[in-house]
């Protein structure tokens, strides 16, 4: 089934003819560079999304400018960027060298012309083949550049890639530098919104790999002065650690490492600068290189999970012309460190081989700390091993017998097709499974989907409280044992089947309770999924404002309103109690095109087992207060009938 719906894609995409036309040399048809990226954006910048995702391309646009600016600072040209974002309109202004004048049109126009290409300007940057603000160009509503570049400057606009007009050159007291202000193209990315928390968590991931850089975004400032050691403060709970963050640092290579209580691996990983979300050589190496160092160092065979279990760390290397496997940057390729020079694998073996085998031998109080872990890890394994092998028994004779899985024909992580990579990887990026409440919700959902990249997973019930108890449940606990499997994140995410998980409840305090008691089980035993930007909350309509010509769909009272007044004449008004009142027909509209996705989001400083216990756990006068001075608005949200 997947292979014939491959093949099916890309000979819509190679021969682009209808069928029953003639195929001859009148068929054919040669794009210039503009036209090509908007025609195929997702080649060039992934999934374009409408800003509820953290890859999705608005974000990508920005990023792509960002790196210019970064790999300046990189080579020693500026110290601070600039960052703004007015309605929609992105400015970045960087402090590095400036674009050469004569080529301001060429560098953001003409496919391949950079100075990336001279590895001796830029010997170990992000962006090597020149395709970045092309792109951002070509996708753009309105794109404008200006260099200024010893006392002089000179600038050029564009239209989605058209040029407009093109300044000559002139004297200015501006410092050395590029600025660059762009719309993206609403035609492209439909009702896109910036959420700040995306680029601010970018933002900082920029300057903890770039010591002395300062970036100001919207009168905010972003500095570090303790690269990888400052990321993981900031991402884990000091309390929660098992022992202080070891931080080693190298030539073109920095790690951070630490344990705390956690389920799973939350590994950061970084080439040049970039995040690369999806790992790459550079991660499985560290992971494998990790296991070989500790088994060396206290002279036991561990397993593998038992050692990398809970672990929290972050890993930078700088290289040579990196080799990614798509345009984006998310995950780095076959890959030696230099022309000539060491394996990825190997590179990183040395440097833990050396540096963390003499942290630890220097710091006996952590190496014990660690041991402690990794044993407590392999006792709550062994204990597992039972319960697992009669639960994947179960799960296997109930994917036989029920319907609870609903499955779509692409998935995450299937074996991408030499050809038309980017294109798949992109259809892959757009794989999601529904987690919905009862049959008449799934049965909705199902019958309206997309079945190539649309999943339903039909929950019985309100799930369990999974707040303070041990995985064990997971195995024991019928639903969460299938959801797992569904997802086949048991050993890791490695495996996630896919990209976006939706969790799509009724619109009152029953689908309300059981969103939170999902979002519990996440945040408990798979908090990478949430970390990673992979769960979402489906936003459905709570209102139908229709009258004989026109129907108007709200999402809260105050859209309601507004459709009242522009209908006039007492139009019909319909309450969506729960998501099978709304027909399938209609259900199409609100998870395809004009699907709208909260992201669940967990803030800098936000600490797991904090928020759990602060919602989840036992009642306390604080959450009491809390309940008491936000129930009455969020009752309204959720219930407001009386005006219908």
């Amino acid at each position: 089934m997947i292979r014939a719906y491959i093949a099916h894609k890309v000979l819509i995409i190679i021969a682009e003819v209808k069928i029953g036309a003639e195929y001859n040399e009148d068929s054919k048809r040669s794009l210039d560079w503009k036209e090509h990226i908007r025609l195929r954006p997702g080649m060039y910048i992934g999934k374009l999304g409408d800003g509820t995702a953290p890859d999705d391309g608005i974000y990508v646009l920005m990023k792509e400018v960002i790196d210019n600016c970064i790999d300046e600072h990189t080579m020693g040209y500026g110290k601070q960027v600039e960052i703004s974002i007015q309605d929609k309109t992105v400015t970045i202004r960087d402090f590095g060298r400036g674009i050469p004048l004569g080529k301001i049109v060429d560098v953001v126009s003409k496919i391949n012309t950079g100075a990336k290409y001279d590895s001796k300007a830029f010997q170990k940057s992000v962006g090597l083949n020149g395709v970045g603000t092309k792109a951002v160009n070509a996708l753009s509503d309105d794109f404008e550049v200006t260099a200024y570049r010893e006392g002089k400057q000179k600038s050029a606009s564009f239209k989605r890639g058209q040029l407009i007009q093109e300044t000559k050159e002139s004297k200015t007291t501006e410092p050395n530098g590029t600025l660059v202000v762009f719309t993206p193209d609403a035609t492209i990315f439909k009702n896109y919104h910036f959420i700040y928390e995306y680029i601010e968590s970018q933002l900082w991931n920029y300057c903890y790999l770039n010591a002395g850089l300062t970036i100001h975004f919207n009168d905010k400032k972003y500095i570090s002065k303790n690269g990888l050691l400052d990321l993981l403060e900031r991402k884990t709970n000091p309390d929660e650690l098992r022992y202080p963050i070891i931080h080693l640092k190298g030539e073109d290579i920095e790690i951070a490492i630490s344990h705390n209580n956690d389920y799973g691996e939350d590994i950061f990983s970084f080439v040049n600068g970039q995040f690369t979300t999806q790992g790459g050589t550079h991660q499985q190496a560290f992971r494998e290189a990790y296991v070989k160092v500790i088994r060396d160092f206290y002279k036991k065979d561990y397993e593998a999970s038992d050692v990398r279990t809970s672990i929290v760390a972050a890993v930078s290397v700088r290289v040579q012309e990196p080799v990614f496997e798509s345009q984006t940057k998310t995950k780095l390729g076959s890959q030696n460190v230099a022309d000539g020079g060491p394996s990825m694998k190997n590179f990183i073996t040395e440097f833990l081989a050396k540096e963390l085998d003499n942290f630890l031998h220097r710091n006996p109080a952590v190496a014990d700390a660690l041991k402690k872990r990794i044993e407590q890890n392999e006792r709550e394994r062994k204990e597992l091993a039972g319960i697992k092998k009669l639960a994947n028994e179960r799960a296997k004779k109930a994917n036989l017998h029920n319907k609870k899985l609903r499955d779509c024909r692409v998935h995450l992580n299937d074996e991408v097709p030499a050809k038309n990579k980017e294109i798949f990887i992109s259809t892959q990026q757009n794989s999601t499974l529904f987690i919905t409440e009862g049959d008449s919700a799934s049965g909705s959902i199902t019958k309206s989907r997309n079945v190539d990249t649309q999943a339903v997973f039909s929950l019985r019930g309100k799930p369990l409280n999974a707040f303070g108890l041990t995985k064990k449940v997971v195995y024991e606990n019928e639903e969460f044992n299938l959801l797992q499997h569904a997802l086949n994140i048991e050993d890791g995410l490695d495996g996630l089947r896919y990209n976006n998980i939706v969790i799509a409840t009724d619109a009152d305090v029953d689908g309300m309770h059981i969103r939170l008691l999902m979002l519990t089980f996440f945040l408990q035993f798979f908090p990478d999924l949430v970390k990673r930007g992979h769960v979402f909350v489906l936003e459905t309509p709570l209102f139908r404002v229709r009258n004989k010509q026109k129907t108007i769909y709200c999402y809260d009272e105050s859209e309601k309103q507004k459709a009242i007044a522009e209908l006039g004449n007492k139009p019909e008004i319909t309450r969506f109690k729960g998501l099978g009142e709304i027909s399938p027909e209609e259900f199409g509209k609100f998870i395809n095109a004009d699907i709208k996705l909260a992201p669940v989001i967990l803030e800098q400083g936000d600490h797991i087992q904090h928020l759990l216990e602060y919602y989840m756990g036992k009642n306390t006068p604080e959450r009491q207060e809390f309940i008491i001075n936000n129930l009455k608005v969020e009752l309204d949200k959720a219930n407001d009938t009386h005006s219908i």
